[in-house]
């Protein structure tokens, strides 16, 4: 039986692009270093044959060269023979030989022939110069170098003639070429103005766009016949021209990346196994298998440019072309990590997705915030939109791995992604109704009953084909999907344990202790008992902030309020906790983590009122209170919301509304004991003061609560308040925007009114003292004038 095929590890398949990619790495790196060598080689013989050349002198011929041993000079001298003893014919034959320069450089004392023995350091000049002259009667044939062959004997090569073209045709051209060349050096290149180069950009970048748009859309029109002009618009990533290379490299990645978003299919693309390549197959199926091989190996191509540029921008590595500046990899990589962004959200069930959640997932730790909050954004999105839990459970796999690998030095952002999880048990009702219920059938005894014998036979044939065809239909049945989430959430609980256990001091925990908080109600119960032993315990070390605290209290009563409330564990460490840190907020900075604490309130009251005594709600009602005074409004009215039902759901709560009431002792407000502070001795003066607040709504909750919180009647609630629990109100007047919430009535036209009257009266009041001037003055005039003429008739 043939072995089946086994399916390559999650694993292995996140390694598979890596291990690609540093083969290709190590491949150019030796490559460099061989060429290197080589250059280093040549450059030295270089250097030896020149030294060479420049120490070396010619001799003369009268001089040659003789070791100056004395032995064996003085065995020469007598062993030699006198010149007139010698024949003629012996003397014109060394006389010849002198001629020659082989003899002459020859030492002429050694009585060993010339070739004996090979020299090893023999300059590059002296085997040039030996190499002897032949006139070039003949144009000399070019050899073509092939691969040598290697045999016994060692290494021959193999060398082929190249084929001569017509001499006189080549030189022609040669002419040709030198005067078209010389003609041009002749003319000077134009200097363009800025202007002018601008212009020449905007052709160039035109012409770039609407060869990108005319690819694109012939693509998309068709894209089984003109999946191979895929590779031509992905080939303009390349772009050389420095003057455009940036813009245009970008315009192709996003445009790459909406065009398979478009044309991709809904199902993954598997390989074809060698079975299925050998048989023969219609012509649309060759067609379709021919478009998905194509399709698969473009998206491939595509990742991997898109990944080395980020890779590039990461090293800080610049090209051999030098096209693109150092400045513009970082516009290029926050590209590429949109584009990858998006097609991590838009296709989860297609090909090479773990591969995208490998390059996304690390880069959330990134110190560029803009790139970081792309992928955490992307990351959400996923989490959001993944109803099954195939892409959640890669994202999870990788980001335990990266927190344990970075040894929990990751950004608190990176496990705040946990947050956003489909796994709650009202998003799994939710979920449920999007799946097909299973179909009923009839069962033998109904079909007996109720139906003939041929309407049987009919019902027996519907339901073969109902079931055939329910069985072809791709939905994934419930249990599936909540094997998927215990998967996701065994892994999730893995990390935060570990950061708990090995990290408790690192700034990972308030992440870790708000995901517990959230997910707590999931948790196997036999981790209860542990879980809650290391909350306390993070609490009394005092090493926590007030927040983080408020995470374990609110962690712990999420477990105590789901399936540990049939745990029998009174956890009056953890309210005595709550009542001292309320005085810690106040209306700066730790207004936002009111909402915190209304959630614990929640929790610790409304859900487990039976195991709350009277003395611990009157505590809290009182100290609560006294908080809502020195907070913003949106926290006073969530403070008082949440005494609202404390009033209403515990007895005797009225007792702080009267003031002749009695009781046993004092009350103690700095004591950090609820139980044992008295507060039922005090009073609930603070609504007094709440009564007369700047803000409406705060005024309304104190005048409810002085009235007793009243379900009916004229000091009741509307239902716009009434039907709202505290933690929503808290985030509906929240004053983020520092506005008012609600906003403050205008009052612009009554002081228009205000203005004309004023003007009105002040026109008036000015006119009557202008009438009475001119009276005055018309009274002086006709006074002077009778005077003057009485004196002029005296006169």
């Amino acid at each position: 039986r043939k072995s089946k095929k086994r399916v390559p590890s999650f694993r292995k398949l996140l390694r598979t692009s890596q291990i690609k990619l540093d083969n290709k790495l190590k491949n150019k790196q030796y490559k460099q270093k061989s060429a290197a060598k080589k250059y280093r080689k040549e450059q030295k013989k270089l250097r030896e044959a020149v030294r060479d050349a420049i120490s070396r002198k010619p001799f003369p011929l009268e001089e040659c060269k003789k070791k100056q041993v004395a032995g064996k000079h003085e065995e020469e001298e007598e062993d030699a023979l006198p010149l007139d003893m010698m024949d003629e014919d012996d003397l014109k034959l060394i006389e010849d030989l002198a001629q020659k320069a082989s003899f002459l450089t020859r030492d002429l004392s050694s009585n060993e022939p010339v070739h004996v023995k090979k020299r090893k350091h023999e300059s590059v000049i002296e085997k040039y110069e030996k190499v002897p002259r032949r006139m070039q009667t003949e144009p000399e044939k070019e050899l073509i170098h092939l691969l040598p062959i290697k045999d016994k004997s060692g290494i021959i090569p193999q060398t082929v003639e190249k084929p001569v073209l017509n001499v006189a045709h080549d030189e022609e051209e040669d002419t040709e070429e030198m005067e078209e060349a010389e003609e041009f050096s002749e003319e000077p290149l134009p200097v363009l103005t800025p202007e002018e180069m601008a212009a020449q950009r905007r052709e160039k970048l035109q012409e770039r766009k609407m060869h990108i748009a005319a690819l694109a859309s012939a693509i998309l029109a068709e894209p089984d016949s003109n999946i191979k002009k895929l590779k031509e618009l992905r080939a303009m990533l390349m772009e050389q021209d420095p003057n455009v290379a940036v813009i245009v490299r970008k315009l192709v990645m996003v445009s790459l990346m909406e065009i398979f978003k478009d044309i991709v299919p809904s199902y993954k693309i598997r390989p074809l196994t060698e079975a299925e390549k050998a048989t023969k197959v219609k012509k649309e199926t060759q067609k379709l298998r021919e478009f998905e091989e194509g399709l698969v190996s473009q998206y491939k191509f595509y990742l991997e440019n898109l990944e080395q540029t980020i890779k590039d921008w990461k090293q800080r590595k610049l090209k051999k072309s030098n096209v693109i500046s150092l400045k513009a990899y970082k516009g290029l990589a926050e590209v590429a990590v949109k584009c990858l962004c998006e097609l991590l959200v838009a296709l989860p069930h297609f090909n090479f997705h773990n591969n995208i959640i490998v390059l996304i997932v690390p880069l959330m730790n990134d110190p560029s915030k803009m790139i970081s909050e792309l992928c955490f954004e992307a990351v959400k999105k996923l989490f959001k939109q993944d109803k099954l839990g195939y892409a959640s459970l890669g994202v999870v796999k990788v980001i335990s791995g990266l927190v344990r690998g970075r040894n929990y030095d990751v950004r608190p952002e990176v496990l705040k992604v946990f947050l956003h999880l489909r796994i709650k048990e009202v998003e799994l009702q939710k979920d449920s109704e999007d799946i097909a219920p299973k179909k009923k059938f009839m069962t033998y005894k109904e079909k007996r009953k109720n139906l003939s014998r041929m309407q049987r036979k009919w019902k027996k044939a519907e339901e073969k084909l109902e079931r055939e065809l329910l069985e072809a239909e791709a939905s994934e049945s419930k249990e599936k999907k909540l094997k998927l989430h215990t998967e996701t959430l065994n892994i999730v609980f893995v990390t935060y344990f570990r950061i708990l256990k090995k990290a408790q001091k690192s700034p990972l925990l308030p992440a870790v202790l708000e995901g517990l908080a959230k997910f707590a109600h999931l948790i196997n119960v036999e981790f209860f008992d542990d879980l809650l032993i290391v909350l306390h315990s993070l609490i009394a070390s005092g090493d926590l902030s007030y927040r983080e605290s408020l995470h374990c209290i609110l962690s712990a009563f999420h477990i105590l309020s789901g399936q540990g409330d049939v745990l029998n564990i009174d956890p009056m460490k953890f309210y005595t906790h709550l009542y001292k840190t309320l005085f810690s907020l106040h209306a700066g900075g730790t207004n936002e983590d009111i909402g915190i604490v209304l959630q614990c309130l929640d929790v610790m009251f409304a859900k487990r009122r039976k195991q709350v005594s009277q003395q611990r709600a009157l505590a809290f009602l009182k100290r609560l209170s006294t908080l809502a005074l020195h907070v913003l409004p949106n926290s006073s009215v969530g403070i008082l919301a949440t005494n609202r039902v404390f009033m209403q759901m515990f007895p005797k709560m009225d007792l702080l509304l009267d003031n002749e009431s009695q009781g046993s002792g004092v009350y103690l407000p700095e004591l950090d004991e609820p139980e044992h502070c008295n507060a039922q001795n005090t009073a609930l003066w603070e609504l007094h003061l709440l009564q007369r607040h700047y803000h409406p709504t705060v005024q309304k909750f104190a005048t409810h609560l002085i009235a007793g919180a009243p379900t009916e009647g004229s000091g009741a609630l509307s239902l716009d308040f009434s039907q709202r629990s505290a933690t929503e109100l808290f985030e509906a007047y929240c004053m983020k925007g520092m506005t008012f919430n609600p906003p403050v009535a205008s009052v612009t036209p009554r002081r228009k009114d205000t203005f004309s009257q004023m003007d009105s009266f002040v026109d008036e009041e000015l006119n009557k003292q202008l009438q009475q001037h001119i009276s005055k003055t018309a009274v002086h005039k006709s006074l002077d004038f009778a005077k003057h003429l009485k004196e002029s008739s005296l006169s």
